[in-house]
């Protein structure tokens, strides 16, 4: 028989134990599931994002953004202003509705009749969840010769609608959006600059002939002005890392009436670039909303482009025997900006950095590869151009994929030739340098020892080889030459591999002291500890410490100037804060910041990083942990197909971790 329940267990869960949340309480209690809460960019990004559309429906020609002293973000546009008469059903003013209810909104009503055909809302929770996170929002609309104005404080209204009649002859209109974001939801209160100037040149670049305009109060600096007429092929021109092999591809298509699939207007802009060197630059946007995330645009701008020059090639017949063409060929040297317009955008999330649209697929392609098709066979040089790099692409694909032995010659393996060695053979003094860049190599060079010091410069970014197979490794050169120039083949962690053959004693990982440096830095920590983990467990892999700054201090009293190096922010506060008790104010010392290691001299390099007696380097060591228990956390850090775990891992311990090389 079933035991009867206590009676404190039957109370403990009851009829009055389900709370229901009205209004704005469910963005206050989970503010991650509606905004980005690292810092307040993105609920002001809900704000300009209602002035763009406007502009984009075609009523506004310019929106103006103001950092305010008091750290408020005021936001204004000369649209049509959001109405403020009474809502039919609702029984409340309009404009009280946009930013009060989580649903409420005048995008859900698409094509006809709607107030915006296109538009990025979808989900209606846009500005009311500004308003509930912020301790005040002031929202003014101007509309119909007059000014209404209301204010809310954390989502509820605390000064009512007060509507006031236009100055004699003033013609004002659009929407005023003042908002002070409550620091409590947000990591930091501070707006990341650089990236809320890219969104707002951005809404430039994709509404050719609107004028954006951002004014700092707290720097004072001249308004900083956007306004593009050559739209996505100046913007990709200017931003491009590497020449182009061909010239750019731009085009458009959109839906007309008699469409079969899509709605009228539904398509897309783009204009795409191939260079045989540099990072990419890929941006894309769905009804001027910025997709960070990528999405089913994305794809199909791969699909049409892949298949019009698959399509080229056959016509042709360029395609050697025996290589197989994939889309990953075409598009790895691909730049682009595409802006694409769909009716009803499906995003994944509330703030919408992925387009899970499945149409988008079909309507990107649709536009793209004719055109594409066209263009290639009315410039065949170009497209014969283009066809060699995809077959260069695939011809180094399928070459990856095969085993590939170490290069070696006479028998013996042959040194990198970009390895400067060392003159010395003592194991236990030599060093050997993988310095990140061929400037910063240059420097090391230079100003290292080079009777026991070795640099081995790398070009980018190492592979991720956490789950790369041992015997496809050398098919990277840049593995290759690590490999032959410290002496050692790739093992694991039970092998008993030769280190009869190690060259170094000290094998040193040397990156900028950047957020990239920290990247190249774990990369090569994740190829020794997964490939050469012998070497890690008998302390022979080190990193090298670069100072970011470095202070010039003048001279005081009877002390002379002097060149102080700091590693990081901390240290140069401190060294400020000795500065001072030393009789030297702040603004005296002069402070220089070093973007990368090639930067530095050979002179600044071996005083801070390569000198035995003044340099900060850490050997790598695994504390209290095995390989096996190391191995779980690693995997779920460098896996490719470990973000749902990763990210998990970061939401419970990631305000826990200490650095600990």
């Amino acid at each position: 028989m079933a035991a009867k329940p206590s009676s404190s267990s039957t109370s403990a869960y009851s009829e009055g134990s389900i709370r229901v949340l009205k209004g704005l309480e469910p963005v206050k209690q989970r503010p991650g599931m509606y905004t980005r809460t690292d810092n307040p960019l993105h609920i002001l990004q809900e704000v300009v994002d209602n002035a763009a559309d406007e502009a984009l429906a075609g009523y506004g020609k310019k929106i103006k953004v103001i950092l305010h002293a008091d750290h408020s973000v005021s936001v204004e546009d000369d649209g049509r202003g959001i109405p403020y008469g009474l809502h039919p059903e609702e029984n409340a003013p309009v404009i009280e509705l946009v930013f009060t209810r989580l649903h409420a909104g005048g995008k859900f009503d698409k094509g006809q009749g709607g107030a915006y055909s296109f538009s990025g809302g979808l989900h209606g929770v846009g500005v009311s969840v500004t308003n509930a996170l912020s301790t005040r929002m002031e929202v003014t609309s101007f509309r119909d010769g007059h000014s209404a104005r209301l204010v809310f404080s954390a989502g509820d209204v605390i000064e009512p609608l007060q509507i006031v009649p236009l100055a004699s002859g003033e013609r004002k209109r659009g929407t005023t959006v003042r908002v002070w974001p409550d620091a409590k939801y947000f990591e930091t209160a501070q707006l990341p600059m650089g990236e809320l100037v890219h969104l707002l040149r951005s809404k430039a670049v994709l509404m050719p002939g609107v004028t954006v305009t951002l004014v700092n109060e707290k720097t004072r600096d001249a308004p900083q002005v956007w306004q593009y007429k050559g739209g996505l092929r100046d913007y990709l021109q200017q931003n491009l890392h590497g020449e182009p092999a061909i010239p750019l591809f731009e085009g458009e298509g959109f839906a007309d009436r008699n469409h079969d699939s899509f709605a009228e207007g539904e398509g897309a802009a783009w204009c795409v670039a191939f260079t045989e060197d540099g990072a990419p630059v890929r941006e894309s946007y769905v009804n001027l909303i910025p997709t960070t995330a990528g999405g089913t645009h994305e794809s199909g701008l791969r699909d049409g482009l892949f298949q019009a020059v698959k399509s080229f090639i056959e016509l042709h017949s360029l395609l050697p025997k025996g290589v197989k063409l994939m889309p990953d060929d075409v598009f790895a040297r691909a730049s682009y900006v595409l802006n694409a317009k769909v009716l009803d955008p499906q995003f994944q999330g509330q703030i919408k950095e992925r387009l899970n649209s499945r149409d988008a697929v079909r309507l990107v392609s649709g536009f793209v590869r004719p055109a594409l098709e066209l263009w290639l066979n009315q410039h065949v040089e170009w497209g014969k151009k283009l066809a060699e790099l995809a077959i260069k692409a695939a011809q180094s694909r399928q070459k990856a994929g095969q085993k590939v032995e170490k290069r070696k010659g006479s028998g013996v393996a042959v040194l990198p030739g970009k390895l400067t060695d060392c003159e010395s053979r003592d194991l236990l003094h030599n060093e050997v340098f993988l310095v990140e860049g061929d400037s910063a190599g240059g420097s090391a060079k230079m100003g290292r020892d080079k009777e026991t010091q070795a640099v081995l410069p790398l070009r980018g970014k190492v592979l991720n080889t956490w789950e790369v197979d041992r015997d496809r490794l050398f098919a990277n050169n840049e593995i290759h030459d690590i490999s032959v120039a410290i002496g050692v083949d790739p093992h694991g962690p039970n092998d008993s591999p030769d280190l009869s053959g190690l060259r170094y004693g000290k094998v040193c990982i040397l990156s900028d002291a950047d957020v990239d440096g920290s990247h190249i830095q774990v990369l090569l920590l994740t190829l020794f500890f997964r490939h050469f983990p012998k070497l890690v467990e008998a302390g022979h892999i080190h990193v090298a410490l670069p100072p970011l700054f470095r202070v010039d201090v003048p001279a005081r009293g009877k002390k002379p100037a002097v060149k102080v190096y700091a590693l990081d922010e901390s240290e140069l506060a401190a060294i400020f804060e000795k500065c001072a008790k030393d009789g030297v104010p702040r603004e005296k010392c002069q402070v220089s910041r070093f973007k990368g290691l090639g930067e530095m001299n050979a002179e600044q390099l071996w005083d801070t990083t390569l000198n035995p007696d003044t340099r900060r380097l850490l050997p790598v060591q695994l504390l209290n942990m095995d390989f096996a228990a190391s191995e779980g956390v690693i995997t779920k850090l460098m896996g490719k197909g470990e973000a749902a775990a990763r990210r998990e891992l970061m939401e419970l311990h990631g305000d826990a971790v200490e650095v600990d090389i």
